[in-house]
């Protein structure tokens, strides 16, 4: 399996989406942060499993909470460019391509 790769905005955007949930309850941040390596687990087992979302891009994520995670499959390494609430303006992460 590839290496995961972080661009350090999608890290921040994991961090803060978890400090959120810490916030209310520290059960209910412990299960974003189980959901989101289930997510990453199955990314890097089968990482052209999920649909171009936004071509180059894909997106995959879990039954739960309304997260995404944005990724590249690239030759050595799948890069998370984005951990992405739903509600977030779509694209918003393509800057971070260049």
């Amino acid at each position: 399996m590839k290496p995961l790769t972080f661009h350090p905005e999608a890290r921040l955007e994991l961090t803060e989406a978890g400090r959120y949930y810490a916030e209310r309850s520290l059960s209910v941040a412990q299960h974003f942060y189980e959901e989101i390596d289930e997510v990453l687990a199955e990314i890097r087992a089968r990482p052209g499993l999920r649909r171009m979302f936004d071509p180059p891009a894909r997106r995959h994520f879990g039954p739960i909470f309304p997260y995404g995670v944005v990724y590249l499959d690239q030759p050595d390494t799948i890069w998370i460019v984005a951990v992405m609430h739903f509600k977030q303006e779509p694209g918003y992460w393509r800057k971070r391509l260049g």
